[in-house]
């Protein structure tokens, strides 16, 4: 079992391209509630139904004064294409030198088929106004993934 970063614990700093080429860093967002989720691939079907699952709650998200970020090792021409596609209101960071994956612990040993390989693993960190991790959500459903998130900061 992976070993992610623990709720109480300090958010890693950092800075990453969004998909428009932006720096976005967690500085950006203090004072406020941010959700950074983590996942596999963009325009796969799980990682598609995630999305579009915040994308549909976006609203009420926001109203609750939660920012999203979503990450993956993906690069800006990727998810700029993913976010067209599906209308996502949210940016996409891409960490394509895998310094976020690392930080927050969720590049792990994944098998698929028996074969081993290294992945992202498909967590999101719910981080706190005074930028230290509220929840840790392992477990994402992808279809009900904002109402995962509402329900732990209600």
């Amino acid at each position: 079992m992976p070993e992610y970063l623990s709720p109480g614990s300090k958010a890693p700093d950092f800075k990453s391209k969004d998909q428009n080429g932006n720096t976005v860093s967690l500085k950006d967002f203090k004072g406020k509630k941010v959700v950074i989720y983590f996942y596999p691939k963009d325009d796969t079907p799980g990682c598609t139904k995630e999305a579009c699952n915040l994308r549909d709650n976006y609203e009420a998200l926001q109203k609750a004064g939660i920012v999203v970020l979503g990450v993956s090792v993906d690069d800006e021409k990727s998810h700029l294409k993913f976010i067209k596609k599906f209308e996502l209101p949210f940016p996409l960071l891409a960490d394509t030198d895998h310094s976020l994956v690392e930080a927050y612990k969720v590049w792990v040993e994944k098998s698929m088929y028996g074969r081993k390989y290294m992945g992202t693993a498909r967590v999101t960190y719910l981080i706190g106004e005074t930028g230290k991790i509220d929840h840790v959500i392992e477990k994402v459903e992808v279809s009900n993934h904002s109402e995962q998130i509402l329900k732990l900061w209600s």
